[in-house]
């Protein structure tokens, strides 16, 4: 009789001692779960902050272009008409104002165009962690669901019931 007390005890303090540290496992998997949620989350913020800025990017790139385009169509006009009196200084000043205004508009468009190119890299090295960390999430989740531990602990759950 006291060894069946024995055994039983001690088959007690084991399942106590497993079901405890099955809790602790699944502690640990919960925080790193939490942990990994909370960084998707914050990642497709900061991806939807991207593409929401593209379209002001886009528009900055072509109204730099046009004035571009403008500065350079200027400073064509203004050469030309230094071109017929070369020994005007009222038309000389004025085509090298026009050819620095079309040289800083120049130096304008690249910057916009340069913008909207790194800001579409930004967006697709956002997008790839985002997956990457979806791809890890969905398999931490599956690989959870199908532990020895789970199971254990769902069939311990079911025949306490």
């Amino acid at each position: 009789m006291k060894a069946l007390q024995k055994s039983l005890l001690i088959g007690s303090v084991f399942s106590c001692l497993s079901a405890a540290s099955l809790s602790a496992s699944a502690q640990n998997s919960n925080q790193q779960i939490a942990s990994l949620y909370s960084k998707i989350s914050q990642d497709s913020i900061k991806l939807v902050k991207l593409k929401g800025q593209v379209q002001q990017y886009e528009t900055d790139k072509k109204m730099t272009a046009n004035q571009a385009q403008t500065s350079a169509d200027d400073n064509k006009t203004a050469a030309n008409r230094l071109s017929n009196d070369p020994q005007d200084k009222k038309l000389a000043r004025k085509a090298d104002k026009a050819a620095n205004e079309a040289r800083s508009d120049a130096k304008k468009a690249r910057v916009a165009a340069d913008k909207l190119e790194d800001l579409n890299k930004d967006i697709d090295k956002q997008t790839e962690k985002l997956l990457k960390e979806r791809a890890k999430m969905d398999k931490f989740v599956r690989s959870e669901a199908t532990t020895p531990a789970n199971t254990a602990a769902a069939a311990q759950k079911d025949s306490t019931q």
